[in-house]
């Protein structure tokens, strides 16, 4: 058995089902400086008050996962990316406590408002720019980061942290949209419109610098017969595109999954353009790995483990489905 490619493969669950899931409520945040009106930003927070910090899980999972799995890996990631991950951490620190007080410090609900908002826009951010850095390559030498803390900072990282900045915005406004009735719906169908511009934007000029920066990168994509097997994702992402600008306009739950697909289908070009590197340009997942008895011994509380998180993460969305009324959570 493979336990190297199982591993790899069950940390990038783990990684979409956080970008996904904890996506959209941090897409929520980002909404908040167009929502002026307390009550509804009341009620946005509402739709994720019940699952927020359960989606939160699999960020953890996705981390654990890579500290145990693969320890060389996330001893230089974290090195590389110290920054920007303890930025984002205390920004989500910020988002969690805004979260609770907002619905009970009424006196200063403005000022949990913006921590909130601030907190998510940071958090997404700095996710953005930690994959751009990733995308660019760690200068690694010996087994050992050999670059400064701002490598990851550069005109390609604030490209990418742009993209996901507006992607989870895009998120989080195809959740509310199935949430929500009436005017308020539409006013968040207005909002997707240039946020859909805006991803389509990001997204080509995103992918263009990135066949740009390693050859390696262009050749895994250009090149024959690479071309015509891989060709799909990009023609496949801009219809779906395309019918999401369509579909904004007089659609409800078809908004929030056809930007999950564009989300899967962008993560896994990420995934082939990387493959096998888990630490860019130079180290793979397999010189990575921790030993062979001690990747199949985690398996074994993986497997026990992943399907209890997926069984409560479902009972808990099917528990609060549908339409999100007045009386809210808190």
């Amino acid at each position: 058995m493979d336990y190297q490619l199982i591993w790899v493969l069950l940390i990038a669950v783990a990684v979409f089902a956080y970008v996904t899931l904890d996506g959209f409520d941090l897409g929520i945040g980002i909404l908040f400086p167009f929502i002026k009106d307390p009550a509804k930003r009341g009620k946005m927070m509402n739709t994720v008050a019940p699952v927020w910090d359960g989606n939160e899980t699999w960020l953890v999972l996705g981390g654990g996962g890579l500290y145990a799995a693969f320890p060389l890996a996330y001893s230089l990631l974290m090195t590389a990316f110290y920054i920007p991950v303890f930025t984002m951490l205390l920004a989500l620190v910020f988002r969690g406590v805004a979260f609770e007080f907002r619905f009970k410090s009424k006196n200063h609900q403005k000022h949990w408002d913006f921590a909130f908002s601030a907190g998510s826009i940071i958090a997404a951010a700095m996710q953005g720019a930690m994959l751009g850095g990733f995308i660019e390559g760690i200068a690694v030498e010996n087994a050992k980061f050999v670059g400064g803390p701002f490598d990851w900072l550069s005109p390609f990282s604030v490209f990418c942290a742009s993209a996901v900045v507006v992607g989870y915005a895009l998120l989080g406004t195809g959740w509310l949209i199935m949430k929500m009735e009436g005017d308020f719906q539409g006013n968040l169908r207005k909002l997707a419109k240039p946020a859909v511009l805006w991803m389509a934007v990001n997204l080509g000029v995103v992918s263009l610098m990135t066949s740009y920066i390693n050859p390696a990168y262009a050749a895994r994509w250009f090149e024959v017969p690479n071309l015509f097997f891989l060709a799909p994702i990009p023609i496949v992402t801009t219809g779906l595109l395309y019918w999401l600008w369509q579909a904004v306009s007089h659609r409800e739950k078809t908004v929030f999954g056809i930007t999950l697909a564009i989300f899967l289908l962008c993560f896994v070009g990420f995934g082939i353009t990387l493959y096998p590197n888990i630490v860019p340009p130079m180290i793979d997942f397999r010189t990575a790995a921790a030993p062979e008895n001690s990747l199949a011994f985690m398996l074994v509380g993986a497997a026990i483990l992943i399907p209890i998180i997926l069984a409560y993460t479902a009972y808990a969305y099917w528990v609060f489905r549908g339409k999100t009324g007045d009386e809210g959570y808190h």
